[in-house]
């Protein structure tokens, strides 16, 4: 069900108070007068505290910087009087007992009325006690169509006629964005050069960087890693590759549904989320980096709406890559009550989305010990494979050795044993190779010289890996993946 839909169906039901949590103020007004007009009975009334209600020329500054008296309004108009009242702002009123009274005596009388109140504001914030009477509805960037149909506006009074692939391309990269950040970005260019050219796609791409970065959920992350960075896994290489036209119209007209996603379980160091960014820069798609933690609010419902938030902006990015890393810290708690069920009720959120989910959005997470994730992650439906990435073999050691030395001496990498490199650090995870890399560099530095390979087996008998400080997680992690829970990332894996 779209908006439109959901709000027309809420309005004929009665229900008395809505919250609509958006930054994009003037685009939901008239979206809501275009309900208004296919319902017939019902007028529009705007209030904010600066000018009060400013609809008709009878209403004009009453309530003003009188949130109460603006309430006291809505009870004054005849009870078969329809209208949906739209408070700008008014959650910052919320929390005043006067406030909090009226709007709850209102949800009572308003039932029986064809009389609505819409709160607007950036974000859900509802005090405990009014939880109850508050029916929270998400407002949906704006679709692919929505923004053709601004492009185009914008465009025509340039008389510039733009190619049908340039303006495709716009399109694709503004989703995402409000309809005010398009116009902006795009009046801007239009300012610059009289015209929309190819190069202002970059321009529109950093507005969307801009625009995520400011959500403080999610972050445009950077991806310059390749499939050819990953030191072994073949088996998991294999399935990536196999998939990379996935996202493609060929794929979908092939009967193909979009991929789901993956998630990576195994030891730390070993290469997880760099699997992640190579997907993205493998796939040519944009990568967002989830922090779950971000998501959790310490207001009521807070948490619940910047997980919608986080689902809308990943949906309206898509083809996407949504990078989650560490999930199992993330929902280690999932099943607890000592946060009064928010971390449940995020998970039970996240977890619906994972299942139903049509849009091409791939989610790549990430976990250490499953231990700590709840059944309900693993159930098949939720991606569409589970791989265990373990400690890399000592033919993938040597490719590690290979892959790392190949980019920091490309030029001298004859002069190192990499058989004897991976012979000598038996149970060192490709993190733990990276790190003896740059200890053998500081050694080589400090003496002025160039670093060898016994300056590498030097640093590396100075490590003591995780494979021994972790030795019983990582036997249990180990028999999950070999008891047929996971498939083996790497054809060549040894599991104990």
């Amino acid at each position: 069900m779209n908006f439109s839909d959901e709000l027309t169906l809420l309005l004929r039901a009665c229900y008395p108070l809505i919250y609509i949590p958006t930054a994009e103020e003037e685009r939901l007004e008239k979206a809501i007068a275009t309900v208004l007009e296919t319902m017939g009975n019902r007028n529009v009334y705007i209030w904010d505290f600066v000018e009060g209600y400013a609809d008709n020329p009878n209403n004009t500054g009453f309530g003003k910087r009188n949130p109460l008296q603006a309430l006291e309004f809505i009870e004054k108009l005849p009870p078969k009087v329809g209208g949906v009242f739209i408070l700008r702002d008014f959650q910052r009123f919320l929390e005043d007992i006067s406030i909090s009274r009226k709007l709850r005596n209102l949800a009572r009388s308003l039932k029986s009325q064809p009389k609505n109140i819409v709160i607007i504001s950036p974000q859900v914030t509802i005090p405990d006690e009014l939880t109850e009477v508050f029916t929270v509805l998400d407002f949906p960037l704006p679709t692919a169509g929505e923004i053709k149909t601004e492009i185009t506006r914008l465009i025509s009074a340039t008389g510039q006629a733009l190619s049908e692939q340039l303006l495709n391309d716009l399109v694709r990269s503004a989703q995402g964005l409000s309809l005010e950040r398009i116009r902006r970005v795009l009046t801007r260019a239009i300012a610059s050069h009289g015209k929309l050219e190819p190069e202002d796609v970059e321009l529109i791409l950093e507005e969307k960087r801009q625009s995520i970065r400011q959500t403080q959920i999610l972050d445009f992350y950077p991806a310059t890693e390749q499939i050819s960075d990953i030191g072994g896994l073949n088996n998991l290489k294999d399935w990536l590759l196999r998939r990379g036209g996935a996202f493609s119209e060929k794929a979908r007209a092939y009967g193909l549904p979009n991929p789901r996603g993956l998630l990576l379980v195994g030891i730390q160091g070993t290469g997880k989320s760099l699997t992640a960014k190579a997907i993205a820069h493998h796939w040519y798609l944009p990568l967002l980096r989830l922090d779950v933690g971000r998501l959790f609010g310490g207001l009521v419902g807070e948490s619940e709406s910047r997980t919608r938030q986080m689902i809308n902006l990943a949906e309206a990015l898509s083809p996407c890559i949504l990078w989650i890393d560490e999930i199992d810290k993330a929902f280690a708690g999932a099943t607890g009550k000592g946060d009064s069920g928010t971390t449940s009720r995020v998970f039970g959120t996240f977890i619906t989305w994972l299942a139903e989910k049509q849009s091409p959005v791939f989610v790549v997470a990430t976990a250490n010990n499953i231990q700590s994730l709840p059944p309900e992650m693993l159930r098949k439906g939720r991606f569409d494979e589970i791989f265990f990435v373990g400690l890399p073999s000592g033919e993938e050691r040597e490719a590690i050795f290979q892959v790392h030395l190949s980019r920091l001496r490309p030029h001298n990498l004859k002069n190192y044993d990499l058989k004897r490199l991976a012979y000598e650090t038996p149970e060192f995870s490709g993190a733990e190779i990276e790190q003896t890399l740059i200890e053998a560099m500081h050694i080589g530095f400090s003496q002025n010289r160039d670093f060898t390979t016994d300056d590498i087996l030097e640093a590396a008998s100075q490590i003591v890996p995780l494979a021994k400080t972790a030795q019983e997680q990582i036997q249990f992690l180990q028999n999950w993946a070999a008891s047929g829970k996971a498939r083996l990332a790497s054809r060549n894996n040894a599991l104990g």
